[in-house]
C-alpha cells in the first residue's frame, strides 16, 4: 500500500464552484486522487513479481515519488481553477481576458507536469528490466553484481568450450553435465552453427569481456563521484547552474525563458526541459559537466572551467 498526501478539499471545493455549477462532493478529489495512487500501485506491485527482489526498494521509491508529485499537481490544478472564473459563472460582461490568458497558460505548465508525473508509471514498468540507471540509490551494488554474473558466465564458457574439444566425447559430455548443462542443451552446444562453429563462439566470449570492462568502467566512475567533494554549481547572467545530486541530475535553472539559440545548444548538448524541475537537465556526469561548459553563455568565467 502506498502513502497518500494530502489533498487540499476546500481549495478543490472552491475551485468547482468557481467553474461550475453543480455543488463539490465532499472528498471527491481526494477519492480520485487515492484511486489513480491505487491504481499505480498495483502496477508497482506487478512488476515487483516480475523482477530481482533488488529491484523492489527502487520501485517503491518510484511509486513514492508518483504518488507525492501527483497530489502536488492535483492542488495546483485546483489552485489555478480559483483564479479566474469560468465565463460561464462570471458572465461576459467586464470578463477579465487577460487573468484567464494567464489562467490558460499556467493550465498548460500543469499540464505538462501531469504528462511527466504519469511518465512515472512508465519508469516503474520498466525497472529491472534493463540497464541499470547511475541515479539508482542501488546502482553500484547492481553493477557488481551484474559484473560477478557476467564474469562467471565467461568462465562457465570457457569451461565448456573445454569439454566439448576432449577427445572423448563421453567424457566431454560428462564433464558438461558436471557444468550444470542439460541432454538438450549439450546436443546445442555440439551443433555446428551456420559457420561449422560447435560451443560458444569467439566473439560471445570477446562481447561478455567487453561487457565487463563496460560495467568495471561505471562501477569505478560511480565509486569515484562517491569518494570525491561534491560538485558546486555557479551562477551566471540570467540564471544559475544546479548539481543536483540527490537526483543525480545536472540542472540549469532560467530566470525567464531563455532564447531559441540557447535552447538549441541545450539540446545540442542533451539537455531538456523537465517541467516538473522547472529546469532544463541531464545525468550528472563527467561529460555533461564538461557539456554545460562549452554554453559560453552558461560557463562559469574561472580558468579553469573553460
Amino acid at each position: 500500500m502506498s502513502k497518500y498526501y494530502p489533498i487540499n478539499e476546500d481549495l478543490a471545493r472552491r475551485a468547482k464552484e468557481m467553474n461550475s455549477f453543480y455543488d463539490y462532493v465532499p472528498g471527491s478529489a481526494t477519492a480520485e486522487y487515492q484511486r489513480m495512487v491505487d491504481e499505480a500501485a498495483e502496477i508497482a506491485e506487478q512488476q515487483k513479481r516480475r523482477v530481482d527482489p533488488m529491484y523492489h526498494e527502487r520501485i517503491d521509491q518510484l511509486l513514492d515519488l508518483y504518488a507525492k508529485k501527483l497530489a502536488e499537481n492535483v492542488n495546483q490544478r485546483h489552485s489555478i481553477d480559483t483564479r479566474c472564473p469560468s465565463i460561464l459563472i462570471a458572465g461576459g460582461s467586464n470578463f477579465p481576458v487577460r487573468k484567464k490568458e494567464k489562467q490558460n497558460a499556467a493550465w498548460d505548465r500543469n499540464s505538462e507536469e501531469f504528462s511527466y508525473i504519469q511518465g512515472l508509471l512508465s519508469k516503474i514498468r520498466s525497472t529491472g528490466m534493463g540497464g541499470i540507471s547511475g541515479d539508482d540509490p542501488q546502482a553500484l551494488e547492481k553493477l557488481k553484481a551484474k559484473v560477478e554474473k557476467l564474469k562467471k558466465h565467461q568462465e562457465l564458457m570457457k569451461a565448456a568450450n573445454a569439454a566439448i574439444r576432449m577427445k572423448d566425447k563421453a567424457k566431454g559430455d560428462a564433464k558438461l553435465e558436471e557444468l550444470g548443462y542439460t541432454p538438450e542443451e549439450i546436443k546445442q552446444l555440439r551443433e555446428p552453427d551456420y559457420c561449422g562453429r560447435i560451443g560458444y563462439p569467439a566473439f560471445e566470449l570477446s562481447n561478455n569481456n567487453a561487457n565487463i570492462r563496460r560495467y568495471e568502467a561505471r562501477i569505478k566512475e560511480l565509486e569515484k563521484r562517491a569518494a570525491e567533494p561534491a560538485q558546486e554549481g555557479w551562477e551566471f547572467d540570467g540564471g544559475r547552474v544546479v548539481v543536483n545530486a540527490e537526483m543525480n541530475r545536472l540542472q540549469i535553472v532560467f530566470d525567464g525563458k531563455p532564447d531559441e539559440a540557447i535552447r538549441a545548444e541545450l539540446k545540442a548538448e542533451g539537455f531538456r526541459w523537465a517541467p516538473s524541475q522547472k529546469a532544463w537537465q541531464r545525468q550528472l556526469t563527467d561529460n555533461a559537466l564538461r557539456a554545460v561548459r562549452r554554453i559560453k553563455s552558461i560557463a562559469p568565467e574561472a580558468p579553469d572551467a573553460k
